[in-house]
């Protein structure tokens, strides 16, 4: 079995079959990419759930690993070098866990379209639909200056409409089904934990809307969902 002492993380949660991949995560958008494509890619994994409470998150354990303090964060007891190797950032994991299987990003030129869509949910749209989130349904909701609230709900609109004419006569985003659609659709998800799409006019985005659908209808996507089961 694999020596996994090095990383102090497995003091506070060990690990039961040390020879898989360790995934440390919450069921938020950015929690459950990493779930989604284990189960896509059918990988080993041990689920260890991380409350985004700062007892958890906080806690000198999982700093050691991810010193951002946010989830998702990853140890695969068989590194790239024979090594174990520990990653955070949820992008960053999804290009390892892409490369490392061969699988959900295509060689040449299709690796760097799969790329780009990738960042743009990284840069973009997560940290956008976030603070929509944070105005719209969260502490921010109580600041009475409409600013910050109207400066995210365009943002989200033109996002949205980026989206929807990308993927007019598509299946996915970036031609075969990848780790781009892994990264954005569980944010458009999370629009219904806002309360968001009517606001948003989502109805609207016809093809973004279809989009959602077939991504929800696959049996992965089903199962990463409720990866690591809260409650």
């Amino acid at each position: 079995m694999s020596d996994l002492s090095q990383f102090s993380i497995t003091s506070r949660w060990p690990a039961a079959n040390a020879d898989v991949i360790q995934l440390y995560s919450f069921p938020t958008p950015n929690g459950v990419k990493i779930s989604i494509a284990l189960e896509e890619l059918g990988l080993a994994y041990e689920p260890h759930l991380v409350t985004l409470s700062d007892a958890d998150v906080q806690s000198p354990e999982f700093l050691s690993l991810n010193p951002n303090n946010k989830i998702p964060a990853i140890i695969d007891p068989n590194g790239p070098d024979g090594a174990p190797v520990g990653l955070f950032e949820s992008g960053a994991i999804l290009i390892y866990l892409a490369e490392k299987t061969g699988k959900l990003m295509p060689q040449g030129a299709g690796k760097y379209e799969v790329l780009k869509w990738l960042m743009f949910q990284m840069g973009g749209l997560g940290p956008m639909l976030g603070q929509l989130g944070y105005f719209y349904k969260f502490a921010g909701s109580e600041i009475e200056d409409p600013r910050p609230r109207d400066r995210y709900i365009g943002e989200a609109k033109r996002l949205l409409a980026v989206l929807d004419k990308q993927m007019e006569g598509r299946d996915w985003i970036a031609g075969e089904y990848s780790i781009a659609d892994i990264a954005i659709v569980p944010w458009l998800r999370a629009l219904d934990f806002y309360g968001a799409k009517e606001l948003l006019e989502f109805d609207k985005h016809t093809n973004v809307v279809a989009w959602l659908e077939r991504f929800m209808d696959r049996p992965a996507v089903q199962k990463g969902l409720k990866i690591p089961q809260v409650g």
